[in-house]
């Protein structure tokens, strides 16, 4: 099993998209690479903590790769906004992509440059670092959009394709 941090704006769409995922083992949301451990959402939301709003994905290697998980976080977020996905504005929301797996980077790395070249708009502001640290966030946030299924979602959780769905 292999795991892989994401920051998409609102965590709540990225789970709900992810964990939908042939391959996907496992989802839960929380706050990386921040200021200090286990804030709250509220100390989150007021700036007092620097955490990004990230999902934290543990998927099979063998059914899923890391390749097809970039390139639907690509089609999840707006690469080029900076600390603002959807609706959502403030520094959880900025776009992220936070590796476990040192042998990664360069990879991430050479993805997201390729892709820049293929939107020809200018670089990303998307982060890529090793994770730092990482909070759950409190269990009304796990799988929200489940328990609340007019809950908002900035993400389109109907462009995954069929082959690629549990």
């Amino acid at each position: 099993m292999k795991k892989i941090y994401l920051a998409a704006g609102c965590f709540w769409g990225s789970e709900a998209f992810f964990k939908r995922m042939k391959g996907v083992i496992s989802t839960s949301v929380g706050y990386a690479n921040g200021n200090y451990q286990n804030p709250s959402y509220k100390e989150v939301c007021l700036g007092l903590a620097t955490h990004a709003e990230t999902v934290e994905i543990v998927y099979d290697e063998t059914i899923l790769s890391l390749d097809k998980i970039l390139t639907y976080f690509m089609c999840v977020i707006d690469p080029y906004s900076i600390n603002k996905q959807g609706e959502d504005v403030g520094i959880q929301y900025r776009t992220g992509i936070f590796f476990v797996d040192e042998k990664e980077e360069s990879y991430i790395l050479s993805f997201l440059k390729e892709k820049e070249k293929e939107l020809n708009c200018g670089p990303f502001a998307v982060i890529v670092e090793p994770l730092l640290n990482y909070s759950l966030a409190e269990e009304y946030h796990q799988d929200y959009l489940t328990k609340n299924v007019n809950g908002y979602c900035h993400v389109d959780l109907n462009i995954l394709d069929k082959e690629d769905r549990k």
